[in-house]
């Protein structure tokens, strides 16, 4: 009996045996019929399997161009900065290194945690952007799940605050928002690139596979500033607004030449690469979105205009007894009674009186028309965005008291590129060339506004404004003879115009025989007891000019005599030292 059991139950195991050894040889032949389909007969899918997991297409960053000064002297650049991103599913299954991660990161762990838990339905979120190689790779040493570098560019700026309002700056993703950085962002963008790459299951990686498309790199701009005048006129600029405790400054210097723009500075200013200085009331560029009336600086172009006209001549006189003339609402006084005054003098000594005069004597629709050639009231060509046009009412609209008080600066406003773009035109010999913040290869050749002859006088008179006895005497450019004009205005408010708040300028060129450069320096609200445009910012225009003239190295003209009579001014450009010496 017991040996039957034994031979029943060695025959039940053997069958078990049997049947389990068959049930692991079909699932061993059924395993391998599966392999062979996958890897031999059907490979497609294995292969969009592996894609799926580690091959990934990732972003080539494209730097962006410089901005070069036009001696080649950097401005503007990328540099390579990293940005810590993560995985927000991937990093929410680690929380309890979220202390570690944040300091790194320099943020709140409260803040950190809730940023990752409240998007765990996306795969990619910025943690800190803009990191220091040196601080994202210590991010990256922690090796914690989810967190992964994304290498990007940050725009810095070597001159910092000196030329920030030209300039203008970048957003977060390197796309200008401000100045040439935005006038010129098409040209400076780069074309950011792509290949495809295998990554582990960290995210790390591990292999190239191809190229898609190679990052473009953003084409190189090359500014009309000359780095040199441009740190010349911030440091003058900035000593001055504080030594007159002035609300704010700006500073323009134009190549008379060429129409190119070879400084241009404000205060207060900012420093591009400080991102909490971003502020519209200190980023903005005064000097061509602020507008201002000019006062006396005002007064040449009425006085081009009345000779253009040929009613008057640079011998003709004007009566401004006993001091004052009253035209309907409002009587316009000198400081004292200048009597009978050349033409000249009217510049010389700022007579308001002279200048309502001469600008009443011409018919309003000339006189428009010549002003507004000069640019008054209308865009320049710099292309600067937010460029203000100033305001020039249209002659159909001026009474008699407006068209006084236009002679002498009131009535109208413009901006300090507008008004040294009109000296400019001066000193072309009646030639308007297009404003230009870009190096230009060659000149244009610009638009008459005036005869050589009426510019030439213009010019001759304003040197008088310079000299002993002149309101801009200190002005005066040591070796170089400067041509150019004080104004002082009064400020307009709310019911009128204050008699506490004051605009000081000085526009002027040199050297007067042949001129090279127009400066315009405009202090706005400066206190204490100086505020006239000869005493605070005729100062300040002949360091920026002396300085200039001097890193340009331009001949000194302080022995050149007096360039021809109008008549001959054809000569006189063409052969110089063979024109007769005229005498003061």
């Amino acid at each position: 009996m017991k040996r039957n059991s034994r031979k029943e139950v060695y025959r039940q195991f053997r069958w078990r045996a049997w049947l389990v050894m068959s049930v692991f040889a079909l699932a061993s032949v059924a395993i391998i019929g599966r392999a062979l389909q996958l890897q031999v007969l059907d490979t497609e899918f294995l292969e969009r399997q592996a894609d799926a997991r580690h091959l990934r297409v990732i972003t080539l960053s494209a730097h962006r161009g410089l901005i070069l000064d036009r001696n080649g002297e950097t401005l503007a650049a990328s540099t390579p900065v990293d940005s810590v991103w993560a995985d927000p599913p991937a990093l929410a299954r680690a929380t309890n290194r979220i202390n570690e991660l944040a300091k790194i990161l320099e943020r709140s762990p409260e803040n950190l945690l809730r940023q990752i838990t409240s998007n765990l339905d996306r795969e990619f979120i910025f943690l800190r952007r803009h990191m220091s190689p040196e601080r994202a790779a210590a991010a990256m040493d922690l090796d914690i799940p989810g967190v992964y570098l994304q290498r990007e560019y940050r725009r810095y700026y070597p001159a910092g605050e000196v030329t920030g309002h030209l300039l203008g700056f970048t957003d977060i993703d390197d796309r200008g928002q401000e100045g040439l950085e935005l006038a010129y962002d098409q040209w400076l963008v780069g074309e950011p690139g792509a290949k495809r790459v295998i990554k582990d299951r960290l995210g790390r990686v591990i292999g190239d596979v191809e190229s898609i498309r190679p990052a473009r790199p953003g084409k190189d701009l090359v500014s009309s500033i000359d780095l040199r005048i441009q740190y010349l006129a911030y440091r003058e600029l900035k000593a001055a607004v504080q030594r007159y405790r002035a609300r704010s400054g700006s500073v323009v210097v134009m190549d008379i030449t060429s129409g190119e723009v070879l400084a241009m500075v404000n205060q207060p200013s900012y420093n591009p690469n400080d991102r909490s200085q971003f502020s519209a009331s200190r980023y903005r560029n005064r000097a061509v979105t602020d507008i201002f009336e000019p006062g006396s600086s005002f007064k040449p172009l009425v006085i081009a205009a009345a000779l253009e006209s040929g009613q008057y001549t640079p011998h003709s006189r004007i009566d401004t007894s006993p001091g004052y003339v009253t035209v309907p609402g409002k009587t316009i006084e000198d400081t004292k009674n200048l009597g009978i005054i050349g033409i000249g003098t009217i510049l010389a000594k700022s007579s308001n009186v002279g200048a309502a005069k001469v600008a009443l004597s011409l018919e309003a629709e000339y006189l428009f028309g010549i002003i507004s050639r000069f640019g008054i009231g209308r865009l320049t060509t710099s292309g600067f965005p937010g460029e203000s046009a100033g305001l020039l009412n249209d002659y159909s609209h001026w009474r008699e008291i407006g068209q006084a008080t236009l002679a002498y600066g009131y009535g109208l406003s413009l901006t300090p590129l507008q008004l040294a773009q009109a000296y400019a035109v001066l000193a072309a010999d009646g030639i308007r060339r297009p404003v230009s913040l870009l190096r230009t290869d060659a000149p244009e050749a610009g638009e008459r506004v005036i005869t050589p002859e009426t510019a030439i006088a213009v010019v001759d008179m304003l040197e008088r404004v310079v000299s002993t006895g002149g309101t801009g005497r200190k002005a005066a450019v040591p070796g170089y003879r400067v041509a150019g004009k004080t104004g002082t205005s009064w400020k307009f408010q709310a019911g009128g115009y204050s008699t506490d708040r004051y605009i000081a300028v000085f526009a002027g060129l040199a050297p007067a025989t042949h001129p090279r450069l127009a400066v315009v320096i405009l202090i706005d609200e400066p206190s204490g007891e100086k505020y006239y445009g000869g005493d605070v910012a005729a100062p300040v225009f002949s360091a920026v000019m002396s300085g200039a003239l001097r890193y340009l190295a331009v001949p000194p003209d302080a022995l050149t005599p007096y360039r021809p009579e109008p008549g001959a001014i054809v000569q006189a450009r063409v052969q110089p030292a063979a024109t007769a010496a005229r005498a003061r």
